[in-house]
């Protein structure tokens, strides 16, 4: 076996491995903190922790989950850190800047773009009521599209466990949905 065939070899290309998924990571971050500077340094973060632990990757999980798992704990320890200030922020903003990103086709209709900004609004504010756990299995699997299996490697729970927070997320953001309408 090589050393480009061993998991650890996998990442010798460093700058094609930030490339190929710094725009995921990235989304996931922003999406976790609402703060484009926060999102860009843990970020940055992940992926310096991630060249440096390069040797300790042993292949058991896709290299997406085990960058997701780096930044997952990232985020959990910005937001132990930072809690307050965060909650600050984002109740005074009212809808966060990424609304604008998510917009479906640059070319919608004026109705529609007010529409789609309402409903995306209303889930980044319903999302805002769930629990810590809670929101970072719905963002994993409604911003990244990540499936069960991947959100219990990334975040080490159980895929029962995944599945119980995701069904609560739901609801949880259901019911603030209908409350709004």
């Amino acid at each position: 076996m090589t050393a480009t065939e061993t998991p650890a070899g996998q990442l010798q290309g460093f700058d094609d491995v930030v490339r190929q998924y710094r725009p995921r990571i990235f989304r996931f971050m922003l999406a976790s903190t609402y703060d484009r500077d926060a999102a860009e340094s843990l970020t940055q973060d992940c992926f310096v922790r991630a060249y440096r632990n390069r040797e300790g990757f042993r292949g058991e999980a896709t290299l997406q989950t085990w960058l997701m798992q780096i930044a997952v704990n990232l985020v959990r320890d910005w937001a132990r850190n930072r809690r307050l200030q965060f909650w600050r922020r984002l109740q005074a903003a009212p809808q966060p800047d990424v609304v604008r990103e998510w917009m479906p086709s640059p070319d919608p209709t004026p109705e529609a773009r007010a529409m789609v900004r309402e409903q995306v609004a209303a889930v980044w504010e319903a999302a805002q009521s769930l629990s810590e756990r809670q929101r970072t299995v719905f963002l994993l699997r409604f911003v990244e599209e990540m499936d069960l299996l991947e959100i219990a490697a990334a975040t080490g729970m159980k895929e029962g466990t995944v599945k119980v927070h995701l069904f609560r997320a739901l609801e949880a953001v259901r019911e603030r949905m209908g409350k709004s309408k």
